[in-house]
């Protein structure tokens, strides 16, 4: 049948924004404990190490929130695109266009809307965790 087809696609790509939101849900306080401690050690005065490190905090988050919103809103743009000619289709093509009863396109809304999320949540959880990993490496020295 095929409503059963939607679903298993659908779960692959649930499955796959659960991973991300797990793994970022990780990296995120491993980074702010790192950077934390930086900064205490660092005190008043810190290195010429440090205060890139901290400028690059803030230069960082401004580009992945930049390219997050970008990628949200280039989707939720197709996406529409899509959902719109569906629901014409639907609406104006003699007997309906198929697989457009209210039921598949409620799925259909769903699933533009976590891929919309997705989108937005890959530059962040890719920094984040890039910045996981960097920082693992680092020693904190004062």
């Amino acid at each position: 049948m095929a409503v059963g087809k939607p679903r298993r696609k659908r779960a692959r790509g649930n499955s796959a924004l659960q991973k991300q939101l797990a793994e970022l849900a990780i990296a995120t306080p491993q980074v702010v404990a790192h950077r934390v401690a930086r900064m205490a050690l660092a005190g008043p005065h810190p290195s010429a190490r440090d205060r890139r490190e901290f400028h690059g905090m803030v230069a960082e988050k401004q580009a992945a929130f930049v390219q997050s919103w970008t990628g949200m809103l280039a989707e939720g743009w197709r996406l529409q695109q899509r959902l719109a000619l569906d629901a014409w289709r639907g609406l104006w093509l003699p007997g309906g266009a198929p697989g457009l009863q209210p039921l598949q396109m409620l799925a259909q809304w769903q699933q533009a809307a976590l891929q919309v999320t997705g989108k937005g949540l890959q530059p962040v959880h890719r920094k984040a965790t890039a910045n996981a990993r960097r920082l693992a490496r680092t020693r904190l020295v004062k």
